[in-house]
């Protein structure tokens, strides 16, 4: 397998995009939990990266909201499974864990929903930040809960980039 990287510009900051076999696998903002280090990510190659790159530039001006880019997302299959989950979840909508975890079938799995959730390694495109706590408050978001907010906000109309 052959991994790539590259990176652009967000109301965000830089996101690195990464690709296997030219096929998306990691999108990570810089300061992000669970960030793999960089030396992973391959060699710098913008070439698999043009459709990314107008998806993400057409949800950041408002124009896309549901991406329809190839995915190959590595974890666990529990893990594989959450993160299948959180694309149901329509755009400027949340859902708290314990409906993540029921929607699964295993309501008593609202924790690792979140562990795994946190674990995600395609960050606004696998929408992990619509994953609020069970009284719709915000908590923890690899991000961080500002960047969380903030993309709630976009997405709900209150705020605009």
């Amino acid at each position: 397998m052959t991994r790539q990287h590259t990176t652009m510009d967000s109301p965000y900051g830089a996101l690195t995009l990464v690709a296997d076999d030219g096929v998306l696998c990691g999108v990570y903002m810089t300061e992000q939990r669970h960030r793999p280090p960089e030396e992973s990510f391959g060699p710098r190659d913008d070439a698999p990266f043009g459709e990314t790159r107008e998806q993400l530039g057409a949800y950041f001006a408002g124009e896309l909201k549901e991406f329809t880019v190839q995915l190959r997302l590595h974890g666990t299959p529990f893990q594989r499974t959450v993160w299948e989950q959180l694309l149901a979840i329509p755009y400027g909508e949340t859902c708290s864990y314990g409906q993540l975890a029921d929607a699964l079938g295993n309501p008593l799995a609202s924790r690792a929903v979140g562990l795994a959730n946190g674990r995600n390694p395609v960050s606004i495109i696998v929408p992990c930040h619509r994953v609020v706590g069970a009284g719709g408050g915000l908590t923890g978001y690899g991000g961080g809960l500002s960047r969380k907010q903030r993309l709630l906000d976009f997405e709900s109309g209150s705020a605009l980039f």
